[in-house]
């Protein structure tokens, strides 16, 4: 009962025990997947699980297998042992999460775990997914969210094969990324006085360092981090520490309230962009860059200009800019999030295309409309099904899910948001065949998994059925 629902399994009468005994063999290349499975599976088993030549673990890393792409992965477990071959590190990184959920749900425990023999099934997988995009947007600018919660976050993805966090780091109402020659867009910018008349102040910044060291954790198991500095709209956070790189002069503050701000950067804030995504491509090694370009009250010739003149730096220094509205260059990608005709209209362009409309992704939008559920945007609902049933037209990369956080301030009310809608995502994306009863008979046993690492995903809160 792995979720997402792998490609192929073939159940084998014997399985393995992982015991005090039990070490790892790794071929070149996979010494950090094993330095990973090893870290994942310590804490509730206690176990060391050595690296030596005899191990009973084995962990090859083999660019020549077939079938597997970037990221699949293959793996056997027998009475003699283990064996997971991947043709890459991400699908080896792949495999361990698939071997953490083999193993009895008290394995993803933080703590050690007494009386419990960590034995996985008897099980030939074959495994690759279904689409190349996976992903989850979280907006770390209108409620700061600190390092260790956005790690969490990663590791929630690892586990269910997302592959793309996308972070939403500047906005009107705060700028969340130190750019060193600019430092009042974060002394300034990364602050605001209150929000919506709450008398209380909000802010935070990331270092460099963080944001460095979270894309090597995210590195470690499969998930490439994609930064977004929003332009030419949704600016204002910039423009109360820089007004001259406005459309007008005048200074504005950090603004204290959510909706559209007229503020956005004049064509003569092009230079001043091009410093940001310097410093932005030091930081993050991705190949993609997203400039937000959506919600932007600019005359539509100057928008159009502003986003191809970024987008073109971008182009020029081998990463690929993406954008919530088409940028006018056929390389970029595009992430439709109004309706279906949106995707359908880039397709036809031949432009890439990662789906996101908002009636299906949006995980901000309440998951049901009981009066338990917390405060979220309203006028919307998107339940698990939703997410589920996400359109994919042929040809789009695959998707991904958008948590912004006007309404959100704490981890817990973040993860009550994403979960299960975003497990769901990661199935329909993951499935070769995926179908929605499957789905939630799996996720009757995944829960158990979900309860261990204190996430709240349950199912029966919700109506089964489409909003």
């Amino acid at each position: 009962m792995i979720v997402p629902l792998p490609s192929r399994v073939v159940r084998r009468s014997r399985g393995f025990t992982l015991d005090a005994d039990t070490s790892v063999r790794v071929t070149p290349g996979a010494e950090k997947a094993a330095r990973l499975l090893r870290s994942l599976l310590r804490p509730a088993t206690g176990l060391p699980l050595p690296i030596n030549d005899q191990g009973q673990v084995l962990m090859a890393l083999d660019a020549k297998l077939v079938g597997l792409g970037a990221e699949g992965y293959a793996l056997t477990v027998n009475e003699h042992g283990v064996m997971l071959r991947a043709g890459t590190a991400t699908g080896l990184a792949h495999g361990v999460q698939t071997i953490r959920q083999l193993l009895p749900a008290q394995a993803l425990r933080s703590s050690r775990v007494s009386d419990v023999d960590w034995t996985l099934p008897g099980v030939d997988i074959r495994d690759v997914p279904r689409l190349p995009w996976r992903g989850f947007m979280l907006d770390v600018v209108r409620h700061f969210q600190p390092v260790p919660v956005v790690r969490r976050f990663i590791d929630l993805m690892a586990l269910h094969k997302l592959n793309v966090l996308h972070l939403h780091l500047t906005d009107d109402q705060g700028w969340r990324i130190p750019v060193p020659r600019h430092p009042l867009l974060t002394t300034v910018g990364g602050w605001r006085t209150e929000t919506n008349g709450d008398g209380t102040p909000h802010g935070g910044t990331y270092t460099r360092g963080e944001l460095e060291g979270l894309v090597a954790y995210g590195a470690e198991r499969g998930v490439r981090v994609m930064p977004e500095i929003e332009m030419p709209g949704h600016a204002r956070a910039a423009l109360a520490a820089y007004p001259d790189l406005g459309i007008t002069p005048e200074p504005l503050p950090v603004w204290t309230t959510w909706g559209i701000s007229d503020a956005a950067f004049g064509l003569h804030a092009l230079g001043f962009i091009r410093e940001v995504l310097d410093e932005v491509l030091e930081i993050f090694p991705d190949e993609h860059v997203h400039l937000g370009g959506d919600e932007c009250l600019l005359p539509p010739d100057v928008h159009g200009k502003f986003l191809r003149q970024a987008g073109e730096h971008l182009l020029g220094r081998g990463r690929i800019p993406v954008a919530w509205e088409p940028t006018g260059d056929l390389r970029s990608v595009v992430m439709p999030w109004k309706d279906e005709t949106q995707a359908a209209a880039a397709l036809d362009r031949g432009q890439p295309v990662v789906m996101a409309p908002h009636t299906s992704t949006y995980l901000d939008y309440p998951r049901s409309d009981g009066p338990h559920e917390p405060p979220g945007q309203p006028g919307f609902v998107v339940t698990t099904r939703d997410v589920y049933d996400v359109p994919l037209p042929d040809g789009v990369l695959g998707a991904q899910c958008q948590l912004w956080t006007e309404h959100i301030s704490t981890r817990e009310h973040l993860e009550y948001m994403a979960f299960p809608r975003l497990i769901a995502l990661a199935d329909t994306l993951w499935s070769q065949r995926p179908e929605w009863e499957g789905f939630t008979t799996r996720m009757r046993l995944h829960s158990s998994r979900l309860a261990e690492l204190s996430v709240p995903a349950d199912l029966r809160r919700e109506s089964c059925e489409r909003s």
